[in-house]
C-alpha cells in the first residue's frame, strides 16, 4: 500500500487494550481505521513512549514511522483561578481531593469511591469533576459514599482553582496513552497520586506519588499521608511544579517542527527512519 504524504497524531492504542470503556461501534470502526491510517500515512505522531509501543504492539504503525511529541500542559496558566467553585461547593482547603468524574472501565473511578468509603478518609471528600452523574456510577453498580461531590461540567478557571486548593488529584487508570490531568494538577503544586500503569509511570516520573490500580487500601495509605504530613505534601507539590515544566506547548511545537522538517528532507532523499 502505497504511503500518504502526511503526519498523523494517533493518541493512543486504548480501543485495542481496553474496549470496554467504548461503545462496540466506536471501537470496532477504531479498531479498523487505525491500522490503514497507521499504514498509509508516512509519519504517525504519539504522545508518549508507551501510546507508540502500543501502535506497534497492534499493528497498527512501524517502530520507524513513529515520533513521540509530548502534550503540553502549560495551557492551564493562562486561565485565572475562579475561586468561588470551591465556596460553592463547601470545600476545605487540602480537606478534598479531586478525580474525573468518568465512567469508562480503564479510568478505574470505581477503586476511589471503594477508597472513600474508608473511615480513615471520613474528613477528606472526593471531588469528581466532569459530566458523568451519580446515577450512572450507580447504574454500574458502584455505591456512592457521601463524601463524595460531583462539579458536573466546570470551566478552565474552576478546574484551576479547585487544584490549587486540593490535597491531590487521584487518577486510578489501568492504562493511559499520556495522562494530561495529573500534569495539569502538578502545573499549579496539586500533588498527583497515580496508578503505575500505562503511561503514567513515564509522565509522572519520580514527582507523582503511586498506588496499585487494583488495591483501594493503598490509595487510602498514600492520601491519608498526604492528609497527615506536610512535608510530604510540600515535597511532592513542588517535584510536580518541577516536572509540569518538562512538558510546555512550545517545546511540542519545536519538536513537530523538526519532525516537519525531516518528513520533507526524507520525502526529497527518498529515505525514511524513526525520528
Amino acid at each position: 500500500m502505497a504511503s500518504t504524504a502526511a503526519i498523523t497524531m494517533i493518541h493512543d492504542a486504548q480501543v485495542f487494550i481496553t474496549p470496554e470503556s467504548y461503545s462496540w461501534a466506536f471501537a470496532n470502526w477504531y479498531r479498523n481505521v487505525l491500522p490503514v491510517i497507521g499504514h498509509r500515512h508516512l509519519r504517525i505522531l504519539a504522545v508518549s513512549e508507551f501510546s507508540a509501543a502500543q501502535l506497534v504492539r497492534f499493528g497498527v504503525a512501524r517502530p520507524e514511522q513513529i515520533s513521540v511529541i509530548s502534550n503540553g500542559v502549560d495551557h492551564l496558566l493562562a486561565h485565572e483561578p475562579l475561586t468561588k467553585i470551591v465556596d460553592r461547593l463547601q470545600l476545605n482547603r487540602r480537606k478534598f481531593v479531586v478525580a474525573l468524574a468518568n465512567v469508562q472501565a480503564h479510568k478505574n473511578i470505581g477503586l476511589l469511591l471503594k477508597a472513600f468509603a474508608d473511615p480513615t478518609l471520613a474528613a477528606i471528600k472526593l471531588v469528581l469533576v466532569g459530566a458523568a452523574s451519580p446515577k450512572e456510577f450507580e447504574a454500574l453498580g458502584h455505591s456512592i459514599p457521601q463524601s463524595v461531590v460531583f462539579t458536573g461540567r466546570i470551566d478552565d478557571g474552576e478546574l484551576r482553582a479547585l487544584l490549587e486548593s486540593a490535597l491531590c488529584l487521584a487518577f486510578p487508570s489501568t492504562t493511559e496513552g499520556f495522562g494530561l490531568p495529573p500534569l495539569e494538577g502538578m502545573t499549579v503544586g496539586c500533588p498527583a497520586v497515580l496508578a503505575p500503569s500505562g503511561a503514567l509511570p513515564e509522565v509522572g516520573g519520580e514527582a507523582a506519588m503511586f498506588a496499585a490500580a487494583d488495591d483501594p487500601r493503598e490509595w487510602v495509605e498514600v492520601i491519608g499521608k498526604l492528609a497527615t504530613d506536610p512535608d510530604v505534601w510540600e515535597r511532592f507539590s513542588l517535584a510536580g511544579r518541577e516536572r509540569s515544566r518538562l512538558f510546555s506547548w512550545n517545546r511540542a511545537g519545536e519538536k513537530l517542527i523538526e519532525v516537519i522538517r525531516r518528513v520533507v528532507a526524507s520525502q526529497r532523499s527518498g529515505v525514511h527512519g524513526r525520528f
